[in-house]
C-alpha cells in the first residue's frame, strides 16, 4: 500500500510518500502549486492532508485528488487525554502517534524541535497525556535581543563547543544551546522516573543539531510528524 501524506505549515509544505509502511521519500515545497505538480506525477492510494491554514472545503478546491483531512475529530490509534483536546495542534497529535508507533506501541516521549519545543507523552496505556511547551531556539535568541537594552542579535550557527562563554555573544549561545539539552535532559529524566523503560524521539528542523543525544532509548527522528500521519492515515483506511 502506497500512502500520500502532506503536512501543509505556517511557511512550508512537506511531503512524504510511504510504501508497506516505510518511508521512501520526502519532499517540501515553498507554494501549493508546486506541491501539486509534483504530486499529480505520483502514484498512491491513499492520502492524508494536515493544514494549519486551510480549511477542508479550501483544499478540495485545489487538490486533484481524494484525501482524508486530518481535525480534531479524526480517529487516532492513541486515546486522547488532552484536558482541551480541540486546541491541541495536529502536528503535536502526530508526532505523539509517530512516536507511539516506532516504539512498539510503548510509553513514549516525542520532543518536536520547532519554532516552539513541545513534549508529548504517550503512557504505558496508549493514552496521549499532554506534556509540555517551551521556546524553540531561534525564540530564545530574538526574545533575548528583543527584551534587553544591550543584548545583541545573534546567529546560532555554529553550536558552542563548551558549556561555557567566554565573551557576551558566546555566553548567550551556551545559554541558548545548553539551556535547550539541559531542558530535555531534565524532562527526559523527570519522565523515566515514571516510566522507567520509556523511549524517546526527537525531531522538527533543530532535531539533527542534537544528534548526539541519540543513545540509551533516544532517538532522532526528522520525519516523525510523517510517521504519524501516516499511522493515522493507516488507521482510517484500513
Amino acid at each position: 500500500m502506497q500512502n500520500l501524506l502532506i503536512d501543509i505549515g505556517n511557511t512550508q509544505i512537506k511531503s512524504g510518500l510511504f510504501k508497506d509502511g516505510q518511508l521512501v521519500g520526502d519532499h517540501r515545497f515553498d507554494s501549493m502549486e508546486e506541491g501539486i505538480q509534483f504530486w499529480k506525477s505520483m502514484n498512491f492510494e491513499f492520502c492524508l492532508v494536515s493544514s494549519v491554514k486551510d480549511s477542508e472545503s479550501s483544499l478540495k478546491a485545489q487538490l486533484p485528488f481524494s484525501f482524508v483531512f486530518l481535525k480534531h475529530s479524526t480517529p487516532t490509534p492513541l486515546v486522547n487525554g488532552y484536558g482541551t483536546p480541540k486546541t491541541l495542534g495536529l502536528d503535536r497529535l502526530a508526532a505523539a502517534v509517530g512516536a507511539w508507533h516506532l516504539a512498539g506501541r510503548k510509553p513514549v516521549l516525542a520532543i518536536d524541535m520547532g519554532s516552539c519545543i513541545t513534549y508529548e507523552l504517550v503512557d504505558d496505556l496508549g493514552v496521549y497525556r499532554g506534556g509540555a511547551i517551551s521556546p524553540g531556539l531561534k525564540m530564545r535568541a530574538k526574545a533575548m535581543h528583543h527584551f534587553t537594552a544591550s543584548l545583541p542579535e545573534i546567529s546560532l550557527l555554529p553550536p558552542p563547543e563548551t558549556d561555557f562563554g567566554d565573551s557576551t555573544l558566546t555566553c548567550m549561545k551556551v545559554g541558548i544551546w545548553s539551556g535547550v539539552r539541559f531542558e530535555m535532559e531534565g524532562f527526559i529524566a523527570a519522565y523515566r522516573l515514571k516510566f522507567p523503560e520509556i523511549s524517546v524521539y526527537i525531531c522538527g528542523g533543530d532535531s539533527q543539531s542534537f544528534d548526539s543525544m541519540a543513545k540509551d532509548h533516544i532517538f532522532v527522528v526528522p520525519n516523525l510528524v510523517l510517521h504519524g500521519l501516516n499511522c493515522i492515515l493507516n488507521h482510517n483506511v484500513e
